[in-house]
Order: structure tokens, then C-alpha cells, then sequence
């Protein structure tokens, strides 16, 4: 059946997908909406948002992802990061997850993954579930209804939460499966109603194919100057260190939230949409991530809510503590409808420090923001996971391990020359705690943490005088407008200082132990920032 538009010549039929019962093909929000309460996946919230749960899986399946492992692509993968799978246990997998969906209905959509129509990628996204497919609509970005009469996918993924692989059969770890054949570009998801699995796999495939054009694949979220898309500034960081938060300024035009190419053209948004955090949403402090919440098509994401009102609890976390919002970009009002900028005049990499060591913000010099991109530091805390007692560090490497397909030093070189030949400046932000660890000093203010962002991308931070960190060997300012001098000197923060030293040498020392699997493969500039 074909109710959107599609290239009759690019049918399911025509790409070897047969013995469907009904098909839908590129239907718009409302009609997805209407789909997915008629097949009872969700509710309609307040303000025609869809109130959807995902499962059992509440979060992404890392252990259970895994790339096909041909000829093509063996010495390009990262082997020690990309769980192989065998070409033969994929075609079990393939022919097994095509034999169960026969007769059943799906949802299709074609989107292209990536703004800048040189480096874009066209994607088929095939789903068992309707609110999969308005998600996916949402997060990639949407050709115009005239491009799909030619639109031709060059990579398809297919996801089936009903099925369950088998680990024997299929050459995988459980029943949860995402496989990734590069060489027959298919990519294969069963048994996990978490939509984030979708986009993140569009993302590994980009961050596959961009580095051998040149192009740097970011994990990160972007803005430029209001009227000036030259002046953009991109910020690395891993879950909960505030990309979202930080990059939604309403003083600067949103590009995106999440993920970014750096071509030779500058930087551009791989996505259509944002997939924001919800857990403590507070109106005040972000206005426009909130009113997404009660928009119209908003995917609402493993919230609580009251069954007659259908209002929202912004603070339950009895689900999960990983609740979202997924919503098209033109819902923030500041939004870029390009999702275009200029060459990154800043890059923040930002940590959330629950060891209490590290300034409110830092610059680095090229071979230090290396050493910082391949470390990807920030930390857990005790009570987010059983066992943990005290702060522990995470390192994930170029602030996204989990989609990195090739090998970090690859992504940490190339982006090293764009700093190089482009001329950006480098910040390292902290927006975890000060006056000590976790459970004994606060959280970083985020008016601070603003204001001292705000005075780095103006360019007035720079401009100002500096102190060297007699641990870490970067530059921190000794004064900000709107900051408190003692606030950008840690050591000061603590009652005991020399407790303040000694956790100093022991983030010091998780640093070193981490990056030595780096050490072979980098230059003699960065293992010396290594070392302080």
C-alpha cells in the first residue's frame, strides 16, 4: 500500500522486502499520530503531544550492537570498540526477521541524515511501530514532498522490536540485536522499543563514512551568533553535561543538539530535530525545551503522567531516570532551518566533574583539546548505579564511544586540523561541582557556567589574563563578568585544600591510566599536553 509519497521504483518489492501486509509509505505527523493510538502504542498528551513507554529498554542496548565483519571493512573498524558479527550469522538474521514481519503492517520513511547536501545521506527507515517512525521523522531531516517522487535510499535500517534474535543462530549476545552491514548497507534492529537506537545508528553510519571525505563527525550540539552564521561554536560532551541545555541560547541560533559534521564548508547538522532530557525540566530555567512538551507531534518519552489530566511529572524518575522529548527543530524558535554555520570560531568540550578538580572553564591549546577529545571525560556519581560509592570517572572517547566505528585517533586527527586550519579557539567547561566532590560541595551554578560561556564566545574571556593549573597545565581566567573571582580557582573552593591536592593527582592519575591505550598512536605535542 502507498498513502505518501514515494518513488514507485523504490518500493519495499523493489529493494527484496516481500510478504508485507500493509505498507505505509512517508505519512506526516498527524497521520502517524492517529496510527499509533489506533494500534495502541500511546496517548495523546496535552497539546496533541504522543505520551509513548519503551519497554523494558529505557535506554540504549550498547552491548548488543554490532558491525558485520567482511572483507571491505576489516582494517577500518575499530575491532577492540565494534563487536564483529559473521556475514553469515547477518543473513540468518536477515532472512529470519523478514520471515516474521510478513503480513504484518510498517511504516516507512525516507530522510536524509545530514544537512549539507554534498555530505548528506539518504535513508530508508522501515518501522514495526508508528511512534518509531514519527520519532525518526522528527530526527532526521525531511525531504520536501516533491524529493521523494526521486528519492533512491542509499542505506536502509530496519527495526522489528517484536522479534527476538537468537544468540546461537544469529551470532549475537541476547535477543536484542542492532547489526550493522556496511558492505550490504542494511542495518537491522530487533527486540528494543528504545527509539534512540534509530537515530544513533544513522549517526554510526555517518560517523563510518564522513572521515574518508574529509569530513569530522561530531558528537555534539552547535549555535552561531544571531545573524551571523560565520560565528558558530560547537559543544562536545556526553550525556547529562549540558549540550542541550547550553547550545539552546536564546541570545544565538540553535543549529542542533546533538550531532554535527565539520566539512569544508563549515559545520552542519545531521538532524532534523532535538531529543532533549526531561528528568527536572523546569520552565524558568529552559523555556523553550519545556514548551516543546506540550507542542503538537512531540514525541513524550517514558514519562509519569496523571491519567485524567495528562499532566506531566517532570521529576518522577520511577520509569527512568533517561525520560525525553523528541521534537522537529522548528519548534525551538531561535532555530536554524538550514541546519548550516560557518567554521566553529569556539569549541567547548564539556565534562560534568564530580570530583570537584576542575575549573568552571579552561582554555586549551590545539594538542591539549586533543588529549581531552580522545579522553571524552566526565564522571558517575554515587546513587546513579548500584555499588557506587563515590565519584567514578567515565572516559568515552571522542565524547561518543558507542558510535565510533573507526579508531579514535582518526576522529582526534581530523579534528585537530580543522582546529589547526581554521583557527578556533578552545574551551573546556565543567558543569559538574565545586568546593568539593559530590555529596560534599554543590553543583556548578549554571548562571556562572552562562556568563563565562557567553564571555569565551564574545570573545572578551579570551582577551582577558590567564593563570596556568599547576595539575592539568591549561588556562584558566582569573576573573569573568558576573562570576566570582574564587569560584574560577577550585582550590579555593575547598574548606581543605590539601584535600583539594590530593583528589587533583587522583583525577590526574585516571587521566594518565586512560589515555596510555592512546600513547602508540598520537603525536610527541599531545602526549606532552598528556602529561600537564
Amino acid at each position: 500500500m502507498t498513502d505518501g509519497r514515494v518513488n514507485p521504483e523504490q518500493t519495499l518489492e523493489k529493494l527484496g522486502v516481500s510478504g508485507l501486509g500493509t505498507v505505509h509509505y512517508n505519512l506526516m505527523e498527524p497521520a502517524l499520530i492517529e496510527a499509533a493510538i489506533r494500534r495502541g502504542e500511546g496517548r495523546l498528551g496535552q497539546g496533541g503531544t504522543l505520551l509513548v513507554s519503551t519497554g523494558k529498554f529505557t535506554g540504549r542496548s550498547p552491548k548488543d550492537k554490532f558491525v558485520v565483519r567482511t572483507p571491505s571493512v576489516e582494517g577500518d573498524i575499530w575491532w577492540d570498540n565494534n563487536a564483529p558479527m559473521a556475514p553469515e550469522a547477518f543473513d540468518r538474521l536477515h532472512a529470519d526477521m523478514l520471515d516474521h514481519m510478513k503480513g504484518g503492517e510498517y511504516f516507512v520513511q525516507d530522510l536524509y541524515g545530514g544537512a549539507d547536501p554534498a555530505h548528506r545521506l539518504d535513508v530508508r527507515v522501515v518501522s514495526e511501530l508508528a511512534w518509531h517512525n514519527l520519532f525518526i521523522r522528527h530526527l532526521l531531516r525531511r525531504p520536501g514532498r516533491d524529493e521523494l517522487d526521486g528519492f533512491v535510499p542509499e542505506y536502509t535500517v530496519i527495526n522489528c522490536p517484536s522479534f527476538a534474535a537468537d544468540p546461537e543462530r544469529h551470532g549475537c549476545r541476547s535477543d536484542t540485536v542492532i547489526a550493522l552491514n556496511l558492505e550490504k548497507k542494511l542495518i537491522l534492529i530487533a527486540n528494543s522499543e528504545y527509539a534512540g537506537e534509530n537515530k544513533k545508528s544513522v549517526f554510526t553510519l555517518l560517523n563510518y563514512i564522513l572521515p574518508a571525505k574529509g569530513v569530522m563527525p561530531m558528537h555534539c550540539s552547535a549555535n552561531h551568533a544571531d545573524g551571523d552564521p560565520s560565528d558558530a561554536a560547537v559543544f562536545f560532551g556526553l550525556s547529562g553535561t549540558g549540550k542541550t541545555t547550553l547550545s539552546a541560547d536564546p541570545a544565538r541560533t540553535l543549529v542542533g543538539d546533538d550531532e554535527h559534521g565539520w566539512s569544508e564548508g563549515g559545520t552542519f547538522n545531521f538532524e532534523g530535530g532535538c531529543y532533549a532530557k526531561t528528568i527536572n525540566l523546569r520552565e524558568e530555567a529552559e523555556p523553550q525545551i519545556y514548551a516543546t512538551t506540550k507542542n503538537f507531534g512531540t514525541v513524550i518519552e517514558n514519562m509519569v503522567y496523571d491519567p485524567e489530566t495528562l499532566e506531566l511529572d517532570f521529576d518522577d524518575d520511577s520509569l527512568t531516570a533517561n525520560t525525553r522529548c523528541a521534537y522537529p527543530l522548528e519548534q525551538i524558535p531561535n532555530a536554524s532551518m538550514t541546519g548550516l554555520a560557518g567554521h566553529p570560531k569556539n569549541i567547548v568540550m564539556l565534562t560534568c566533574d564530580a570530583f570537584g578538580v576542575l575549573p568552571p572553564i579552561a582554555r586549551l591549546t590545539p594538542a591539549q583539546a586533543m588529549y581531552h577529545f580522545l579522553s571524552g571525560f566526565t564522571s558517575k556519581v554515587a546513587g546513579t548505579e548500584r555499588g557506587v560509592t563515590e565519584p567514578e570517572p567515565t572516559f568515552s572517547t571522542c565524547f561518543g564511544a558507542p558510535f565510533m566505528p573507526r579508531r579514535p585517533e582518526v576522529y582526534g586527527q581530523l579534528l585537530q586540523n580543522k582546529i589547526r586550519d581554521h583557527g578556533a579557539t578552545c574551551w573546556l567547561v565543567n558543569t559538574g561541582w565545586t568546593g568539593g566532590a559530590y555529596g560534599t560541595g554543590s553543583r556548578m551554578p549554571i548562571k556562572a557556567t552562562r556568563a563565562l560561556l557567553t564571555a569565551a564566545l564574545d570573545g572578551s574571556l579570551n582577551a582577558g589574563q590567564f593563570r596556568k593549573d599547576p595539575h592539568f597545565g591549561f588556562d584558566v581566567p582569573v576573573s569573568c563578568h558576573g562570576v566570582d573571582d574564587t569560584l574560577l580557582d577550585p582550590r579555593q573552593t575547598w574548606t581543605d585544600t590539601e584535600a583539594y591536592d590530593h583528589q587533583a593527582r587522583k583525577l590526574v592519575n585516571m587521566f594518565a591510566d586512560n589515555f596510555a591505550q592512546y600513547v602508540p598512536y598520537i603525536a610527541d605535542d599531545v602526549k606532552a599536553a598528556a602529561i600537564g
